[in-house]
């Protein structure tokens, strides 16, 4: 948070930033609230070539490397988790495997009520309307770090580094819970679809069941897929029932709109091969999936399944990001990088590859229709 004054001079147009934690969500509004986007800046921003100022799409939402922090308070009446005895049933049974020293533990922060969570998600999203959910998602190799009382950090913590974090602590040998971590994956998944925003997902070491619990959310929702045959045979009768669509009321439209699920969904610095991509481009499913790179992530090692993976993702749900948590010069450069990479892997022109993942930003992000 340290650089965001260095946004508004960013050559990207505008950026979507992620909340993670408790110690951030206030820190995305703040920067909602001195450099958020609207459809009309953005607007603006593309018909100007970007002559106009860096803005931000804040996004809300509880990362899985924190989710042992949040309680399920639907589980039965707990009146006063602050409590040590409480507090210890409840890292006990999120944590795996469970701890056996209690002042690990003790030394956690007080667990917050899901409940709570979502509230405050609802209202930062009601604050903004085009706010998106996350960063959310699962990770199964995840280890909580080490508490600073019983280790303290011994390498300098970066300036302006946001509170909460790893923080130059050295990883315990617990984990969350892949069952609690789901829960409230799902719990965040379920609000977006409510409110029918884009989710930003991380998923990590978990691709099957990080496709389960997604696919919980549309079951009974998806898509009829027919034959061309039957779709030009429908069309008339469609046609015939067009006047009566649209006598259907304002409200009525707006209940409508609410679903289990997100209208679409962005799997981030995706990590897996071709073939587990596979299962999220199936057309029955009702929500867009798009899938995200990132030069720092998937370009860290030499393998080539990132590469693998671009050229299998179609062409209009492929998103650039930077995976990076500080603003300027540096994010700049690593979006360019990915956006060239992309564009030599896909065998794009440079404008002609900009501009698709222009439009294909626009259409996750804002929801718009694809431009041509």
């Amino acid at each position: 948070m340290a650089t965001l004054d260095k946004i508004p001079g960013m050559k990207a147009a505008a950026l979507t930033i992620m909340a993670t934690r408790g110690q951030d969500q206030d820190l995305v509004v703040r920067a909602a609230e001195d450099l958020g986007a609207s459809k009309e800046t953005l607007s603006l921003a593309r018909k100007n070539n970007k002559a106009t100022q860096c803005s931000i799409i804040p996004s809300f939402g509880w990362h899985p490397w924190f989710s042992h922090q949040i309680y399920d308070d639907s589980e039965k009446d707990i009146e006063d988790l602050s409590s040590e005895r409480l507090k210890i049933d409840h890292y006990k049974k999120v944590v795996t495997p469970s701890p056996d020293d209690d002042s690990f533990i003790q030394n956690l922060p007080d667990p917050r009520p899901l409940s709570g969570l979502l509230a405050q998600i609802r209202e930062h999203l009601t604050k903004h309307p085009l706010a998106l959910v996350g960063e959310i998602g699962l990770d199964r190799s995840f280890r909580i770090p080490e508490t600073q009382d019983s280790h303290p950090i011994n390498n300098p913590v970066e300036p302006g580094l946001t509170p909460g974090g790893r923080e130059g602590r050295r990883l315990s040998p617990y984990r969350v819970d892949i069952t609690h971590q789901r829960k409230i994956l799902k719990a965040q998944l379920e609000l977006a679809g409510e409110m029918q925003r884009a989710v930003s997902v991380h998923g990590v070491a978990a691709h099957g069941i990080l496709f389960e619990t997604l696919q919980e959310t549309w079951k009974g929702h998806e898509k009829e897929v027919v034959s061309k045959r039957v779709r030009k045979r429908r069309g008339s009768v469609t046609a015939a029932h067009d006047h009566e669509d649209a006598s259907l009321s304002q409200s009525e439209d707006r209940a409508a709109t609410a679903k289990p699920y997100p209208p679409r969904i962005c799997l981030h610095s995706f990590s897996g091969p071709p073939d587990q991509m596979k299962q999220y481009l199936n057309p029955n499913i009702p929500a867009a999936i798009f899938f995200s790179f990132s030069q720092a992530i998937n370009f860290s090692t030499a393998s080539t399944k990132a590469v693998d993976a671009m050229k299998a993702v179609p062409d209009n749900r492929i998103l650039v990001e930077s995976d990076l948590h500080c603003a300027g010069d540096r994010m700049d450069s690593l979006l360019e990088e990915i956006a060239r990479a992309i564009c030599q892997i896909k065998g794009w022109q440079l404008e002609e590859g900009v501009t698709q993942l222009a439009s294909n930003w626009k259409q996750f992000a804002l929801g718009e229709e694809p431009d041509g």
